[in-house]
């Protein structure tokens, strides 16, 4: 009798030991868990937003679709060099389709995590480059042909806008989203006194991109009024659409609907 009495408390301290024990392994593992998430997913953003937008994409479908207000566009991103700190820095360049050696519009983007202290993900800023004409092109061009990276932070100019980019919430079709600042930034081009921009980084590739220039007074100077910019990532075959009459040399006439339409030199 006092040897049942004596297995029957030791297997009850034994269960009690056990549920301890698994308790404290589950909230172990929670804190790791949150620890690790800590440490690294900010940086996972950064990586993931570089890596999206980088690559060519173009506007084709939407210049075929209302060319009124948009121009098919190729948007081409790549890796030019990574910091010390690991912030990601691409080389970005805008030319029309028909003429892609001759970029109207050519940055450099450093992509980094936002501070600690902000509600965003991923902090994604734009900077003038020093010597533009050395980078026309550069991501078409083989490595050892490139500015190098010392160069290409020695290239790093003025500053020109940042972007606070957050995970998309559930059910929508982008990855990422985010936008300057209400009030924008500095810009005087085309008679504008700042500029305003959205992003937004979708699950099938597309990067949507609205670019606005507004003057003193509020009113919208340049950029497109009927909505972002879409780009697609690139066909298999740059050739499919290679008689499209978008494909061929615009009248003059339609040229200088891109004051209005888009911004070719916004420093």
């Amino acid at each position: 009798m006092g040897s049942g009495e004596e297995d029957t408390g030791g297997g009850g301290g034994g269960a009690v030991r056990g549920a301890v024990l698994k308790a404290l392994v589950v909230v172990g593992g929670v804190l790791l868990l949150r620890r690790l998430r800590r440490s690294t997913t900010r940086w996972d953003h950064a990586r993931a937003v570089a890596d999206a937008l980088s690559g060519e994409k173009f506007s084709r479908e939407q210049a075929r679709k209302d060319p009124d207000n948009y121009f098919n566009l190729r948007m081409l991103t790549c890796p030019a060099t990574e910091m010390v700190d690991g912030s990601r820095v691409l080389y970005f360049e805008q030319a029309f389709w028909r003429s892609p050696e001759k970029p109207f519009r050519q940055r450099l983007y450093m992509v980094k995590p936002c501070p600690k202290e902000m509600k965003c993900d991923v902090e994604l800023s734009s900077y003038a480059i020093r010597d533009a004409e050395e980078y026309k092109n550069f991501c078409d061009r083989p490595k050892d042909q490139r500015p190098q990276s010392e160069e290409v932070i020695a290239d790093i100019a003025e500053h020109l806008t940042t972007i606070h980019l957050s995970r998309c919430g559930r059910g929508k079709r982008c990855l990422y989203e985010g936008s300057t600042p209400p009030e924008g930034f500095p810009n005087n081009w085309s008679g504008a006194s700042y500029c305003t921009s959205d992003l937004s980084i979708h699950k099938n590739g597309e990067v949507h991109i609205w670019d606005k220039g507004f003057d003193d007074e509020g009113n919208q100077v340049w950029g497109t009024k009927a909505g972002p910019y879409e780009f697609k990532p690139a066909p298999k075959s740059k050739y499919d659409d290679m008689f499209s009459p978008l494909n061929f040399s615009a009248p003059l006439s339609l040229e200088k609907k891109l004051d209005k339409a888009y911004v070719i030199d916004d420093q």
